[in-house]
């Protein structure tokens, strides 16, 4: 275990049994239907690699980067830094997201794609912390409810660090504060 890590949350073999399971009921619902996979980078990254491998259709992929935080708070000011590059215009779109939070980000960026004139916009998340929601999203896939706690690894950052972990632990309060 990394030397900052509190203790660990949800370790590999859980991460494989939960992206197994989203896939599977990806490929139920989506099965004979075009979609377009939208990871919300950065944080999103290990995952949608590891789910888009197990899902077993034909997908295209693309990828938008927005943020609102600054370490570990929500500034409340979402900004657009990468756009999608396909057009979506009646098209499905499935956002696949690391961990929904205020989701005031994710909500943002749901709008933004139906903006773009998106057909059906349904959002998957690895982790989901409802309790601290300020916004109405609710995702239509969801890996895990997870507790209170300042999480990183599997793609999951604090400053853009411990997102190679294999594991997600609980970042220890003194790097932080």
């Amino acid at each position: 275990m990394h030397k900052d890590i509190e203790s660990i949350l949800v370790c590999e073999k859980e991460i494989e049994n939960i992206v197994n399971s989203i896939a599977k009921q990806i490929e139920k619902d989506y099965n004979f239907k075009e979609f377009i996979m939208i990871g919300l980078l950065k944080g999103s990254m290990t995952f949608m690699a590891d789910l888009m491998r197990k899902i077993h259709l034909d997908f295209p992929v693309d990828f938008i980067i927005a943020s609102s935080y600054s370490g570990t708070q929500s500034t409340g000011k979402i900004q657009i830094t990468k756009d999608i590059d396909s057009d979506i215009s009646g098209k499905d779109i499935l956002i696949v997201e690391d961990i929904i939070d205020t989701g005031r980000t994710l909500e943002y960026i749901k709008n933004h794609l139906i903006n773009k004139k998106a057909k059906t916009v349904k959002i998957c998340t690895l982790f989901d912390k409802p309790y601290r929601r300020r916004s109405s999203i609710v995702p239509d896939y969801t890996g895990m409810k997870i507790p209170d706690e300042f999480i990183v690894g599997y793609g999951l950052d604090y400053n853009e660090l411990y997102r190679n972990l294999p594991y997600v632990g609980i970042l220890s309060p003194s790097v932080y504060t």
